[in-house]
């Protein structure tokens, strides 16, 4: 293995870590290497899949992150693929056919790709040596970042008989590390971790009032002029305004955040990576798969979402091995912002029941057909919550996903549809004029109808998307497809629906406790008079980090004390039904029902949800009146009233 990592990536020796990992996978056992940001996981598997047998099959969250990846592979001559959404029909078809023939080390695919059935009947006719997940943790629900689909990946180890795992994270718990470790029987033994102290870089925390946080910001990057450094903001309009701040104020920035058009993130990525943009405000949208080695200042005006992603966000600084700064504006301002997120993600138990109604209801000939936004409106229930309970169901063995598909296509003739038909003979132009006929044209797009073409033609739906794609392809009209349906296979009808979704909603409420916890253990870092490095390594569970790191805030003699939140007026004084009143009418018009507390206290803190969007909540008189106060202490006053 020494002779590979000279001969084929040009190194000398293996960065800590690296070496047991990889021999643990080439020793023929399943392992976990959890090393900080920017300290080579990749290598663990990279190295090892040119000495395995077979293909070495690899999931990761991320596009960003795959392409680089494949990028450096490429250079190395590494025969290596993805499939991906970005690509076409062909493309998708020409890296099976290479997986197929051997052709391939690695292939590269997102852990969405397992649900479709025709990929899995795909991956399980080839011989697979290692299957690595990176952002393992992922896995885990008490994890941050948690992805439901990750749940399923032990499932298709099985499925497919890999022998072998590898799982890669940054950020993982001591409580994470145990339970992946158990999901995928890895020996204790075979968990390489590395630490987690940086010593280059300084956690510095500093208790700054709401109104003060802009101003101080301009102070401290006026003071590092040029450097590259990210700002860290909680919600999208902030990342605008703390930019055009810094702007107004002759420190060069851009916001960066997922609602700009992916083009103009492009651009800004691209310049700040260059050099040619040294400040970036963004939303955590920013970040992952950032492999820019000289970020000098990594600054959270907002409070990050927890330790883990704290973490993972000041990982970026630094990793050329210089001295970094990294600084939290620090105040507990935003902290129900934040609690906010994590309330509205928690399904009633009114919704999961309706899913689980909708589930008895809707099947046909053992399958259930859903839209996702469909299903949302219907339950009440935020779509990764949704996902979430979906794949609860497959674990209790109650559904399997089949395949997904669009509901629908419309296409654009870019010529003359008699030109069209013209092109082809015989049976095929049969076939051709056959859709022209059936599609429903409106000014100028025209909706397939596929029901007709079955009826009339004996068309079938997968020839007929495929002759449109061909269509595209040529040149001769443009496609569009939407409403995405997902099919699932209904494998039990007997369950309880009542007892199950008590069961569900129980579930749910564990989750929304520990991520609370998640939060207010963040608060407990900043706020510590422990040394800060020393602080963060305990927490995933490393105790080789110094006592004092000498370098953060805390060892600089400076303990956080967080300023506390302008005092509110106590709820007691204040009128439930005069703040929800407009609200419950609109309800019971439209739902012909009252409304829950917890509905209610949605509405009162600024939640949003798919049945206020239907409802057009935030145009009513009360909505969003109480987003100051905590979330608990509403809902006990909204129960009370």
């Amino acid at each position: 293995m020494h002779t590979t990592l000279e001969r084929v990536f040009g190194y000398r020796q293996f960065r800590p870590g690296q070496e047991a990992a990889v021999g643990a996978v080439l020793a023929g056992r399943s392992a976990a290497a959890i090393f900080p940001t920017g300290s080579g996981k990749s290598l663990c598997y990279q190295l090892p899949a040119l000495h395995l047998p077979h293909l070495t099959l690899v999931v990761s969250p991320l596009l960003a992150l795959m392409q680089d990846q494949l990028a450096f592979l490429a250079r190395h001559g590494i025969a290596a693929a993805s499939i991906d959404s970005a690509q076409s029909r062909e493309e998708g078809a020409e890296v099976m056919a290479r997986a197929r023939a051997g052709e391939l080390k690695i292939l590269m695919i997102s852990v969405e790709r397992l649900k479709n059935e025709r990929f899995r009947n795909f991956i399980a006719q080839v011989p697979i040596s290692l299957l690595v997940v990176d952002e393992a943790h992922c896995i885990s629900e008490w994890g941050h970042n948690f992805r439901p689909d990750y749940l399923k990946l032990p499932d298709y180890q099985r499925q497919f008989g890999i022998p072998q795992v590898l799982l890669l994270t940054a950020t993982a718990t001591p409580e994470v590390i145990a339970d992946m470790r158990v999901k995928f029987a890895i020996a204790e033994t075979d968990v390489i971790t590395t630490g987690f102290y940086r010593p280059n870089l300084n956690l510095l925390v500093e208790p700054v009032a709401g109104r003060d946080k802009q101003r101080r910001l301009v102070d401290w990057l006026g003071a590092r002029p040029g450097q590259p450094s990210i700002v860290y903001v909680t919600q999208q309009k902030t990342a605008e305004q703390v930019a055009e701040h810094l702007e107004r104020n002759g420190i060069p920035a851009s916001a960066y955040h997922a609602g700009m058009a992916h083009e103009q993130r492009e651009a800004i990525q691209r310049s700040f990576m260059d050099g040619r943009l040294s400040c970036i405000v963004a939303t955590i949208a920013f970040g992952m798969g950032i492999d820019k080695a000289d970020i000098r200042n990594v600054v959270h005006f907002d409070l990050p979402k927890s330790v883990e992603n704290y973490s993972q966000e000041i990982g970026r600084a630094g990793r050329d091995g210089l001295p970094s700064d990294c600084l939290v504006l620090a105040n507990r301002d935003g902290l129900n912002v934040l609690e906010n997120f994590v309330y509205g993600d928690t399904p009633e138990r009114d919704g999961i029941r309706a899913v689980l109604d909708e589930l008895l209801g809707g099947v046909r000939d053992g399958q259930w057909e859903l839209m996702l936004t469909a299903l949302a409106d219907h339950s009440n229930i935020r779509q990764l919550p949704l996902k979430t309970l979906l794949v609860q169901l497959e674990l209790r063995g109650i559904i399997a996903p089949r395949y997904a598909y669009f509901a629908e296509y419309r296409f654009k003739y870019l010529i003359d549809p008699e030109e069209l038909v013209a092109r082809f003979e015989g049976e095929r132009r049969e076939f051709i004029a056959a859709i022209v006929a059936t599609s429903q044209r409106a000014r100028t797009w025209c909706t397939v109808d596929f029901d007709a073409l079955y009826r009339q033609h004996h068309a079938e739906r997968g020839r007929v998307v495929k002759a449109l794609d061909w269509l595209q392809e040529k040149g001769w009209i443009e496609l569009e497809s939407k409403q995405m349906t997902e099919v699932y296979a209904l494998l039990d009808t007997r369950f309880d629906p009542d007892a199950l979704a008590d069961e569900l909603h129980a579930y749910f409420k564990r989750h929304e406790a520990s991520e609370i916890a998640r939060i207010q253990a963040m608060l407990a870092l900043f706020a510590s008079d422990q040394c800060l490095s020393r602080r963060l390594a305990v927490y995933f569970g490393d105790e080789q980090a110094p006592e004092r790191c000498g370098h953060c805030s805390v060892c600089h003699g400076q303990v956080a004390h967080l300023p506390p939140v302008p005092a509110l007026p106590p709820l007691a004084g204040r009128d439930v039904a005069a703040l929800c009143g407009a609200f419950e009418q609109r309800h019971r018009e439209q739902k012909g029902a009252e409304p829950s507390a917890e509905c209610l206290t949605r509405f009162l803190c600024g939640i949003t949800t798919p049945l206020f969007t239907r409802l057009k909540a935030r145009q009513v008189p009360g909505f969003a009146a109480l987003e100051d106060y905590p979330y608990a202490e509403v809902r006990d006053w909204v129960a009370q009233g």
